[in-house]
């Protein structure tokens, strides 16, 4: 399995995102490692600059059902109360 955190420098979602990202993985006893992705910089495909911070991808799908990205690298909020990844 292979998960992505896709993110951007000054998102103030990010950090929290993958703090609760990183707890479910723990709560569900899943020991796979998470690829931490800055999308604005240089080296990044392609394909992963077009997403919103944070974005979390499990083998390429994004986990909140989106098929495509926006094309824009954003802040993104989640329909969560927090505006957090879901747990």
């Amino acid at each position: 399995m292979k998960i992505q955190f896709l993110s951007f420098p000054g998102c103030p979602h990010a950090r929290p995102s993958l703090e609760r990202l990183r707890a479910v993985m723990r709560e569900l006893e899943l020991s796979y490692p998470i690829e931490e992705v800055e999308i604005t910089a240089s080296q990044v495909q392609a394909e992963l600059r077009g997403w919103g911070s944070p974005t979390v991808l499990v083998d390429g799908r994004d986990v909140a059902g989106v098929a495509e990205p926006t094309g824009e690298a954003t802040c993104r909020l989640y329909p969560t109360g927090d505006g957090l990844t879901r747990s």
